[in-house]
């Protein structure tokens, strides 16, 4: 049996991603109430990072102890990847060693290369074109904060990267609304706008796209790979900043989420991580829940515990 992977939302069934994310919560309360289920115990996960990482390097390698696995840690000094050696080599030997590979890269193409000649299941920890590790964690603790997010409305403030990519594809595979509010000329992929069809809207006007909705996310106006773009981006974005006042447009009950590092005084304002419709720390703790409960169903299925 070949391998299943996880590069994008797309690879998982509406109702498998409702059921991991239950999964997830589930975890999450084993671990809040000492219980250790050890599902992944003797099996290894290999994390190949060619972009630096807090969240997702901790997330993972943890997650993998707790669940009585193991984990190493590689970055391009630690591989014949960073020397030339061609990806889908590099797959056949570390799939041979490994339970699990996690990479997280720039050109999406690595990891579908990687994972075309890899015999155990290669986890997107995140690419140039999608997070979808992310919008595990961020589905999650919207259910755990509002319920189902099916029928809500979202609202995407800031650039068309790639978790407004990633978030496009959640509007299909959870059903909700998306408005995206971004300059013109830095909207998502355009693949990713019309697989979403009448889901999205996309708005020049951060209010708009704000108005009654449920959930409000934003990210970093600057990613990886893009610090020449840096001033330009810091003055064109400027009048997409999320604030308290912007989300008093909202729902009364929305939450806000940022994927994190966040840039206080650009995309948020100073104090928005302290308002109480922030959920930004529940968010990057649920990357712990959602990528246990991912891995569970990826390397061992049917063999949960507790």
């Amino acid at each position: 049996m070949s391998a299943r992977h996880f590069l994008s939302l797309m690879d998982f069934s509406p109702q498998e991603l409702s059921g991991l994310i239950c999964r997830a919560i589930e975890l999450k309360d084993l671990r809040q109430r000492g219980i250790a289920p050890e599902p992944l115990k003797g099996r290894v996960l290999g994390m190949i990072f060619e972009k630096a990482s807090t969240r997702t390097r901790l997330s993972f390698e943890a997650g993998m102890i707790q669940l009585g696995g193991q984990a190493i840690f590689l970055s391009p000094r630690d591989t014949q990847l960073g020397r030339g050696e061609p990806i889908g080599d590099t797959a056949i030997v570390m799939s041979s060693m490994l339970d699990v590979v996690m990479i997280r890269t720039y050109a999406h193409s690595t990891l579908t290369e990687f994972a075309a000649r890899s015999t155990v299941p290669v986890i997107n920890g995140l690419s140039d074109d999608l997070h979808p590790c992310q919008l595990l964690a961020d589905m999650q603790t919207f259910e755990e904060a509002r319920g189902s997010i099916q029928g809500k409305t979202v609202a995407w403030i800031g650039d068309g990267n790639n978790m407004c990519n990633t978030y496009l594809e959640a509007a299909v595979q959870f059903d909700f609304q998306l408005r995206i509010a971004c300059p013109e000329g830095y909207e998502p992929k355009a693949e990713f706008i019309k697989a979403a069809g009448d889901r999205v809207r996309i708005v020049r006007d951060p209010k708009e796209a704000v108005a009654g909705a449920h959930l409000v996310s934003t990210d970093v106006w600057t990613s990886m790979g893009q610090e020449e773009e840096s001033a330009k981006r810091l003055a064109l974005f400027a009048p997409y900043q999320v604030n308290r006042a912007l989300l008093d447009a909202a729902d009364p009950a929305v939450i806000f989420l940022h994927c994190l590092p966040a840039h206080r005084g650009e995309e948020i304002s100073d104090d928005l991580l302290d308002d109480p419709r922030s959920l930004a720390w529940q968010q990057a703790e649920n990357r712990l829940h959602a990528q246990k409960a991912l891995m569970e169903l990826l390397v061992a299925p049917g063999l949960r515990s507790a």
